[in-house]
C-alpha cells in the first residue's frame, strides 16, 4: 500500500492532475466537492465491474466503461469513441483491491459449477469457456496491472492524460498509484 497516494485534501492531488477532470473526480468522490452541472463528459473512467464500487460524481460528468479488473484491452473501440466523438482528453483507470480477476485459476471450480447450476450449461461448455477466456482476463496483481494498462493506453493514445488509480473497498476511497 506504500505505492498509493492518499487524497484527504486538494493539496494531496498530484500536480499533474490538479485542476483537471481527474482531479475533479477525486475531489467529488473523496472530498465531497459540491457537484457542478455538466452537459458533456469531461473524462472516461475505466473501472472494474465489481458491485462493491460506486463513485460519487455528478450526472453527465464521465463516460464509464466497466470491465473485469478495469481491463480495457477489449474495449478499445469504446475508448476511441469517448475520445473521438465524446471529446474526452483524460482517462481515470481505476482498479480495486480484492479483485475477482486476480488468481482466476483458484476460482475455476466455482466458475464451472456456477455456470452449470445457474446458466444450465454442461460442465464441458463451462470448462471450455474458462480455459479459453481466463488467460485473457487474469490481471495478476491489481496495482501492477493498472500500471501496465496505463502504460499500454498511453502508447495507444499519446495525447490523452491517463491516471492510474486504486479504489479501496474497505474505505470506499480513490487513491492515485505512484508510477516510480
Amino acid at each position: 500500500m506504500d505505492r498509493l497516494v492518499k487524497v484527504e485534501s486538494i493539496s494531496d492531488i498530484p500536480k499533474k492532475f490538479a485542476g483537471t477532470p481527474i482531479g475533479n473526480l477525486v475531489e467529488y468522490h473523496n472530498l465531497n466537492k459540491a457537484f457542478s452541472n455538466y452537459s458533456q463528459a469531461q473524462l472516461l473512467i475505466g473501472m472494474c465491474m465489481d458491485n462493491r464500487k460506486h463513485l460519487n460524481i455528478p450526472d453527465n460528468f464521465a463516460f464509464i466503461i466497466r470491465s473485469g479488473g478495469a481491463n480495457l484491452r477489449y474495449s478499445e473501440f469504446k475508448v476511441s469513441f469517448a475520445i473521438s466523438v465524446g471529446g474526452v482528453k483524460h482517462i481515470a483507470l481505476i482498479g480495486h483491491n480484492r479483485c475477482g480477476m486476480v488468481n482466476l485459476a483458484s476460482k475455476k471450480d466455482q466458475f464451472i459449477d456456477g455456470l452449470v447450476t445457474n446458466a444450465g450449461w454442461t460442465k464441458q461448455q463451462a470448462e471450455k469457456q474458462f480455459e479459453d477466456y481466463a488467460p485473457m482476463f487474469e490481471i495478476g496483481n491489481e496495482i501492477d496491472f493498472i500500471l501496465s494498462e496505463t502504460v499500454r493506453l498511453r502508447k495507444v493514445y499519446p495525447k490523452i492524460k491517463i491516471a492510474p488509480m486504486l479504489y479501496l473497498v474497505e474505505d470506499n476511497r480513490l487513491y492515485f498509484i505512484r508510477e516510480e
